[in-house]
């Protein structure tokens, strides 16, 4: 298996994971971060959590950015910068 499929399969693996724990609530905001570092966003340690509704949350990181984390209705985790 090369390298570059190992890491397309890891990054389906951590993305998976990630949309289970957002279904399920984030049990600290280090998932939080872990899904906003993976969807290429900055995000050097969430420091408050916000939840809105089910798999909604506002992350506020501790280098000032805040985003809203969330599952479309197609089942896809989406991180936006607010």
């Amino acid at each position: 298996m090369s390298a570059r499929i190992f890491n397309c399969l890891l990054v389906m693996l951590v993305l998976s994971a990630t949309r289970t724990a957002l279904a399920d609530g984030p049990s600290s905001g280090q998932d939080l971060q872990a899904t906003i570092v993976l969807n290429g966003q900055p995000c050097d340690q969430v420091v408050g959590v916000k939840r809105n509704a089910d798999s909604d949350y506002v992350a506020i990181c501790k280098d000032g950015n805040r985003y809203r984390v969330f599952v479309n209705p197609q089942g896809r985790v989406v991180v936006q910068k607010i």
